[in-house]
């Protein structure tokens, strides 16, 4: 007797249903989809006892005959695939004829539907994969899928289910997850005849996302790429992130994917914004053309497999890194902008004229000219509109963006600029030495004084008034109706660590030599470390010589860290060095290029030690010149470690403080 069988049909749906249904969310995202593909404008979702008990999806589509409503529930029918070669060029969200005699045979299924344009629909039961009834049915045109008692002839699968709880938050996320790429589309959904989302049709892709995600502050709109990859989308403000709510969004050609290449792109290009802990929040959407992108992966079509996977990471962090500049620049031209006066007029002549090489030498070097790139305007709104007038490169002849709508579209921004400098020059001399040295605390190289508009304006700058210092930490400035705060230590590692980082890429750490070399008495394991890595350490500007036994002898140190011992600063090198390997692990995009991640950190922590530290008391002339170097900076948002450097409040935000607002 033959020991192999030929299954039978309903054995074989229930094993297809166990890869495509494995939870009630997953039943809610077929029938969406489906109701999309059918290319209706409004989709109604009712949901009861955590979908187990019903989950009906009610649509305005194209709506089937009775053949069709028939013939859709045989495994691998469908109306979207009719050669293999079609596979590698698929415009519709379903494609493989799987899911709803899937969801029939371990459910109660009703089907109810109409054709447009026919007087008479179709209603057709099927409980547990057997047909029970076929026929005529007076309904409105479109379709109504009910499914009820899921899991109810396999309880096996329904035991290994979740709270009701965690089952709708799944749920809710589907629903969402397809609501925001269709914003043309009507999304209600209802949870035990409760209202809980209600998008109505026509909204543009930045309400959308802020109706569903709940977003009131300001986005960082992307748009732009390739013929090859194009990206779209909108993320939060990185310190506007929740650390326990934060969502990434991702999706491909219009299908929402779980896919960690784009995922670790995201974040990658957020280093030095994101604070650890902090995961980014937004949408992002990518374009290629469908045969660059393989989406019969996975049976559920979660996950993705990219032809060009490298072209399309550097793609999206690209367009990540060029959308946090554009931000930066909206933000320095809202904060340094000098009203302009015949007083101020004359102050930028002055400082124009003068003549560089009269400028005082300092131990920060100046970074080149940004005179090039002129500020983008303020954004007159919290956020851009995301659609523009212009669309986006045509990807191939047919791509998914004939059928599945592009909320993002937008005008493709400009490429990140190679490098950032300062635009002011020093003609007055910095502060007296006296000044400099008052606190015996500090430790920190000294603040460049590249404005000569600042000694000119009294306590102002580019329109900011200074107001003083709060717990020897943070700088108060007053400005067109607010209040700015500004993180001393947090700005000063920003603009130290942005220097670092220019000159790694260049090649030319800039080192202070000693007027006497410093000798260090190192422990073993240290000491042949050492050895081993010092091409690495003069890497970094520190240039050290063996001196007999473990006993090392520095010549020079980094310029930036000078006022710091030099042997505090060895160690704290060779400790970065061993933490973060610098020949292993991956690079990151920095703002000028990409480095390796380790190198981020060993410079990170470099810039942090040399940085202004809290508790400094600083004049007002140093608090001055920082202004000046935060507008000079290509990055001053935030420091190397993600936090910001500035907060803002508004007058009506203090009033209300005070109750003086009604």
């Amino acid at each position: 007797m033959p020991q192999i069988r030929q299954l039978s049909e309903q054995v074989a749906n229930q094993i297809a249903a166990g890869e495509v249904v494995d939870r009630p969310a997953a039943v809610v995202k077929e029938l969406v989809e489906n109701s999309l593909d059918a290319s209706a404008s409004r989709i109604v979702i009712e949901v009861e006892g955590s979908g187990v008990s019903l989950i009906r999806v009610s649509d305005n589509g194209c709506g089937m005959d009775q053949e069709d409503a028939r013939l859709c529930l045989d495994r691998h029918a469908t109306s979207k695939l009719r050669t293999v070669d079609e596979l590698m060029d698929l415009h519709t969200l379903g494609f493989r004829g799987e899911a709803i005699p899937s969801i029939a045979s371990v459910s109660w299924l009703i089907v109810l539907t109409r054709a447009q344009g026919q007087e008479l629909g179709t209603r057709v039961e099927v409980r547990h994969g057997v047909l029970q009834d076929l026929r005529e049915a007076g309904c409105p045109a479109g379709t109504v899928m009910e499914v009820r008692q899921l899991f109810a002839n396999v309880p096996a699968r329904k035991k290994f289910l979740k709270s009701q709880r965690t089952e709708l938050v799944h749920m809710e996320e589907t629903v969402k997850s397809l609501a925001l790429l269709h914003p043309e589309c009507a999304f209600l959904l209802r949870v035990e005849g409760r209202e809980s989302l209600n998008c109505p049709a026509g909204e543009s892709g930045e309400a959308r996302l802020r109706r569903i995600c709940r977003y009131q502050d300001a986005l960082i709109t992307l748009a732009g790429g390739t013929d090859e990859v194009y990206i779209e989308g909108a993320l939060l403000l990185p310190e506007k992130t929740p650390a326990t709510a934060a969502k990434l969004r991702l999706f491909v050609n219009g299908r929402a994917v779980q896919d960690n290449l784009l995922r670790f792109a995201v974040r990658d290009a957020l280093q030095g914004y994101l604070m650890r802990g902090f995961q980014p929040a937004g949408l992002i959407q990518v374009h290629v053309p469908p045969g660059d992108v393989d989406v019969n992966v996975h049976p559920a079509k979660r996950e993705v497999r990219f032809r060009k996977a490298e072209v399309v990471r550097r793609q999206v962090a690209a367009s990540v890194v060029e959308a946090l500049r554009v931000h930066e620049e909206q933000m320095r031209a809202g904060l340094f902008q000098t009203p302009a006066s015949s007083a101020d007029a004359a102050v930028l002549e002055i400082r124009e004229s003068a003549d560089p090489s009269s400028a005082p030498s300092a131990s920060l070097p100046r970074s080149a000219s940004r005179a090039e790139s002129a500020p983008l305007p303020p954004a007159s709104g919290p956020a851009s509109a995301f659609r523009a007038s212009v669309p986006p490169p045509v990807l191939s002849s047919r791509t998914n963006r004939d059928r599945v709508s592009a909320p993002f579209s937008s005008v493709p921004t400009q490429a990140p600029r190679s490098g950032d400098s300062s635009m002011f020059r020093a003609s007055v001399p910095p502060p007296p030495a006296a000044a400099q040295g008052a606190d015996e605390n500090r430790q920190f190289a000294p603040l460049e004084n590249p404005s000569a508009q600042a000694l000119n304006t009294g306590s102002e700058y580019a329109g900011l008034r200074l107001i003083g210092q709060f717990f020897s930490l943070y700088l108060l400035c007053e400005r067109a109706g607010q209040l700015v705060v500004i993180d001393q230590h947090a700005a000063h590692e920003r603009i130290l660590y942005g220097r670092l980082v220019q000159q790694y890429l260049a090649g030319q750490a800039e080192s202070q030599v000693l007027l006497f070399p410093e000798s260090v008495d190192l422990e073993p394991e240290l000491h042949e470390f050492l050895e081993a890595r010092q091409d690495e350490v003069a890497a970094f500007g520190l240039l050290v010589q063996p001196f007999g036994g473990t006993t090392w002898l520095i010549q020079q140190v980094p310029a930036l860290t000078s006022a710091l011992p030099a042997e505090t600063v060895l160690r704290d090198l060779l400790s970065c060095l061993r933490l973060f390997p610098t020949k292993a692990g991956q690079e990151v995009q920095d703002g000028a290029g990409r480095i390796p991640q380790a190198v981020a950190q060993i410079l990170s922590s470099l810039a942090c030690k040399a940085a202004i530290k809290a508790g400094r008391r600083m004049e007002a002339q140093e608090m001055l010149d920082l202004l000046a170097q935060m507008e000079a900076s290509a990055v001053f948002s935030h420091c190397p470690h993600g936090r910001p450097v500035i907060k803002t409040f508004t007058a009506a935000e203090v009033e209300q403080w005070f109750h003086r607002r009604e």
